[in-house]
């Protein structure tokens, strides 16, 4: 080889040398490449063969980060997992304001206001009653609502409270002593004795009475103290009336057909 291709080769050899260097990052690439294309040149300047392989170089600095790839497309939707346990109870919330008033409610059905009268009394057929049992007035002044039953003589009681009784008597013709009677106790007496003219007896009495109590008037002692008279100018009579009902609960009346 003479000394001209020994400065070209030079040349060559110098400018690869200089690529290589300029690019660190393949450094070793190009340097592998480089030793691959070329031959050394000994130290009288002729071609010797090519060397054994030198040691591995140090590994590079990494290299730049690479462009954002494309976002994949969605998956699967998963399974519905389990029903977790019920959490702890929260804490009590504020009181809410107060609501509106409500509508007006309908008008409810009247309770049944409790009635209870009676008032009876002799005629010329019945004068002068047996004695020792209830009498049995006939004559009605008012019975409207069955109180009294003219068959027994006795009123039975059907609403529990306070009643009023009273009697009248006209006394002709013989004495007259009677008594009224509670369930079958004497509670109120009454005697008259007969003075030659017709006479007059009258009593009252306030009694507090259950429902199913029964009340009557009757004489006794015989029939000289039967002595209750009556015709079309004088009269004998018997009454009663409730004043106030002691019951807790009262019937609702009927509602009205529509």
């Amino acid at each position: 080889m003479n000394s001209g291709d020994i400065q070209l080769y030079l040349g060559v050899f110098v400018l690869k040398l200089l690529l290589c260097l300029s690019n660190p990052l393949d450094n070793h690439k190009n340097m592998s490449f480089f030793f691959l294309f070329n031959l050394h040149l000994g130290a009288n300047g002729t071609v010797e063969e090519k060397g054994n392989k030198g040691d591995k170089g140090e590994r590079g600095r990494p290299g730049k980060l690479g462009p954002k790839g494309v976002i994949g497309s969605v998956g699967p939707k998963g399974n519905t997992g389990d029903l977790g346990p019920p959490g702890n109870p929260g804490v009590q919330g504020e009181r809410g304001l107060k609501g509106d008033r409500g509508d007006k409610g309908n008008i409810g059905a009247p309770a049944v206001l409790p009635r209870s009268a009676f008032s009876v009394g002799l005629t010329v057929a019945t004068k002068f009653p047996p004695h020792s049992q209830p009498i049995k007035f006939d004559k009605v002044l008012y019975n409207s609502l069955n109180d009294y039953n003219p068959i027994t003589g006795k009123f039975t009681c059907k609403f529990s409270g306070v009643y009023y009784f009273t009697y009248h008597i006209t006394v002709y013709s013989r004495n007259v002593r009677v008594a009224l009677v509670k369930n079958g106790v004497k509670v109120l007496h009454t005697v008259d004795g007969y003075q030659g003219v017709e006479d007059q007896a009258s009593g009252a009495a306030i009694l507090e009475l259950q429902k199913g109590d029964e009340v009557w008037l009757q004489a006794h002692r015989g029939e000289t103290f039967n002595g209750l008279f009556a015709d079309a100018d004088d009269d004998t009579t018997f009454t009663g009336f409730l004043l106030f009902s002691t019951s807790d609960m009262l019937d609702p009346l009927p509602s009205p057909a529509a």
